[in-house]
């Protein structure tokens, strides 16, 4: 089954390790798995989220950036 939510992220950035402890917590609570990217790893997703990571996608849409609120990240995936 696909992720329903993708982490755009880059190696070194602190925004991206607070985030993914945000996005981790609550995929494995609600059952759900996410698919982590490095943005670095190809130029056109560097110049789509350049300086916006990390950024969350859910079910393909973009969700949030910079930094993942808890509790719209689960009303997204419950609702």
């Amino acid at each position: 089954m696909a992720a329903r939510v993708t982490f755009y992220t880059r190696a070194g950035c602190h925004l991206c390790d607070q985030a993914r402890e945000v996005v981790a917590r609550v995929c494995a609570d609600l059952g759900e798995s996410f698919e982590e990217i490095d943005v670095d790893s190809d130029p056109a997703l560097c110049y789509d989220y350049g300086d916006d990571v990390p950024v969350t996608a859910v079910d393909g849409r973009r969700h949030d950036f910079w930094r993942v609120d808890e509790t719209r990240l689960r009303k997204a995936l419950t609702g």
